[in-house]
């Protein structure tokens, strides 16, 4: 019988497979064309949660030592996933990462650094934390919404640093942004100000970040409570650090999301980032 779709009925329906990836196929069931599809088709267009608030079930920690540590210390409390060296103060951090992987996506978090922690979100990562990797960088000298890679060839494109503005005291009172540069010149398509960035910033308090994340050479683009960072084309930029095809040989075309905790001695002792409101959508 030949299989014609326009006069057929698609039913969607996970199939899992043994193998790692999940595979379409299709078979006839009476007059009805079946096509079971993957968990990823399924989900196309709908915003899906991450983290249930509760426990780490969907995630895990890089199953091996890494050059981010060997997993860090990460707990649940209050909707809250929490994220610090293992043990705190130790040097030694790691990567959380989602087990499902994704291609196409926007995803949403919310997120609460410690001022001192070098952390990030890493988009398409695998279990050796390669990935590209959206900074969260909140120290001195760091850098919160823009792109590097990580576990590969490091190519940076920060368009400025941030730094604390100090009582006498040394107590933290506020943001400050340093060594600005245009967009172009670290292989942007786009980047906000320094001021827009420090304009939106809620210090002390939960942002949001947005990230959109599309292409085989990626085009990523991010977001601080809905202000606009940085546009990265993955395909055309002119980054000279920045390697596509070896990017590309490592990573493929879909991984996990993650969340770092950095391997180093330079964050202080006990301090910590916090996630919550998990979201993704296929696009």
């Amino acid at each position: 019988m030949a299989l014609t779709p326009m006069s057929t009925r698609l039913t969607c329906r996970r199939a899992f497979l043994s193998s790692a990836a999940e595979t379409a196929t299709a078979f006839v069931v009476g007059s009805t064309f079946v096509r079971l599809v993957s968990g990823a088709e399924c989900t196309k267009g709908k915003w899906i949660s991450l983290f249930d608030g509760k426990t780490l079930e969907g995630w895990h920690k890089n199953p091996h030592r890494i050059q981010h540590g060997t997993g860090g210390r990460w707990t649940v409390e209050n909707g809250t996933l929490t994220g610090q060296q293992d043990p705190p103060g130790s040097g030694n951090g790691g990567i959380l990462l989602t087990n499902e992987k994704f291609g196409d996506f926007e995803l949403l978090v919310d997120m609460k650094p410690d001022w001192g922690v070098d952390s990030g979100v890493f988009l398409r990562c695998n279990d050796q934390g390669q990935g590209f990797q959206m900074m969260v960088d909140y120290h001195d000298n760091g850098n919160v919404g823009h792109l590097t890679s990580a576990g590969i060839r490091d190519f940076y494109t920060r368009t400025f640093d941030i730094n604390g503005t100090y009582d006498d005291g040394r107590k933290l009172i506020g943001l400050a942004a340093a060594k600005s540069k245009t967009a172009a010149s670290v292989g942007l398509e786009y980047s906000c100000t320094p001021e827009e960035w420090i304009q939106a910033w809620k210090f002390n308090d939960w942002n949001t970040s947005r990230i959109r994340v599309e292409g085989k050479y990626p085009r990523i683009t991010t977001w601080i409570n809905d202000v606009k960072v940085c546009v990265f084309d993955g395909r055309g930029s002119q980054n000279k650090d920045y390697k596509k095809e070896e990017i590309f040989q490592a990573v493929g075309a879909e991984g996990s999301i993650a969340f770092q905790v950095y391997n180093g001695s330079y964050c202080p002792k006990g301090s910590q980032c916090r996630w919550k409101n998990i979201k993704i959508q296929r696009i």
